[in-house]
C-alpha cells in the first residue's frame, strides 16, 4: 500500500501511522508530498505536481518490492486520497483505492464537487468517512459514488467529522483489512 496525507498534515498523521501498524506485515509506504518536504508551513502544490509525486512514489516503492505497480493499493486521507483517485482516473494502474475522509466538496460548498474524475475510476474503492464530515455527507456520497466504474464500499463512522478521533482507529483498520481481503 502507498499511503499519503491530507493538505494540512504530513505522513506522520496519527491515523496513517495506525493504518500502517494495523496492516503489518503488509508493506506500507507512507510519503510526504513535495510541499511538505520543504521547511516551513506551505500550501499544497497544484494537482498535477501532487499526482506526479504519487506516480514517482508508486514506481519507487514497486521497484523496491520487485512488484508490478498495478498490484499496489493507493490510499490517502482527504486531499491525499483525492489525488490518488485522480491519478488512477488519469491511467495509473492500481489494485484498489482506500479513501479516508475523501473531500467530496469544500466544507460548506456542496456545489463545488470534486467528482468529475469519478467516471474514470475503474478499480475497487473503499471510502471511510465520518457521518458528520462537512466535506461530504452520506446522502451526498450516495448521489455520486455510483459514477465510479469499480466496486464501491463505504464505511460511515458514527458521530465523526473530517478528522475522526483515535477511538475510530480500530474500526478504520478493520474495514481496510476486510476490504483488502476482497481485492
Amino acid at each position: 500500500m502507498v499511503l499519503t496525507h491530507g493538505a494540512g498534515s504530513d505522513s506522520n498523521q496519527p491515523i496513517l501511522l495506525a493504518v500502517e501498524a494495523g496492516l503489518a506485515p503488509l508493506p506500507v509506504h507512507r510519503f510526504d508530498f513535495p510541499y511538505r518536504r520543504k521547511p516551513g508551513k506551505r500550501p499544497p502544490d497544484r494537482a498535477p505536481k501532487l499526482i506526479a509525486s504519487i506516480l514517482e512514489e508508486v514506481q519507487g516503492f514497486s521497484n523496491s518490492l520487485d512488484l508490478d505497480p498495478s498490484r499496489l493499493v493507493l490510499a490517502g486521507r482527504s486531499m491525499g486520497g483525492r489525488m490518488c483517485s485522480m491519478a488512477v482516473a488519469e491511467g495509473l494502474d492500481a489494485a484498489a483505492l482506500v479513501l479516508l475522509s475523501y473531500p467530496l466538496h469544500p466544507a460548506g460548498k456542496p456545489e463545488k464537487l470534486r467528482t468529475e474524475h469519478f467516471p474514470d475510476v475503474d478499480v475497487p474503492c473503499l471510502f471511510i468517512s465520518g457521518d458528520r464530515d462537512p466535506f461530504g455527507s452520506p446522502d451526498e456520497f450516495a448521489e455520486h459514488v455510483g459514477h465510479i466504474k469499480g466496486r464501491v464500499e463505504q464505511v460511515w463512522l458514527p458521530g465523526a467529522n473530517h478528522s475522526p478521533k483515535p477511538m475510530h482507529d480500530e474500526t478504520i483498520i478493520n474495514a481496510v483489512r476486510e476490504f483488502l481481503a476482497t481485492v
